[in-house]
């Protein structure tokens, strides 16, 4: 099928100067307020975890002398309690 363009014509839409102006001049009226909790204050505020640098260096270079032992046994049961752990709290919000 086609559809041929010379049988539509769209009526044209024109705008007059005296409504845009109108509401240009008249400014939005709003009387809503927010307000956050102090604990959304303090993420966003310039709150920082607290940094041990010195820890941080001294596993920094632990790494770059070849002294830093990885134990896959501890990660491996971090990231499982931590799954057991979501799984729960996803069970008792169900």
């Amino acid at each position: 099928m086609k559809i041929d363009s010379s049988t539509f014509s769209a009526p044209l839409l024109r705008s007059t100067g005296q409504s845009a102006a109108k509401s240009a001049e008249t400014p939005a009226k709003s009387a809503e307020a927010v307000s956050l909790s102090s604990l959304a204050n303090a993420i966003q505020g310039n709150d920082k975890p607290p940094v041990n640098a010195a820890r941080i260096q001294e596993i920094k270079d632990a790494i770059a002398q070849g002294r830093f032992k990885i134990n896959p046994e501890a990660i491996a049961d971090g990231l499982i309690e931590t799954a057991r752990s979501l799984a729960d709290k996803q069970q008792r919000q169900a």
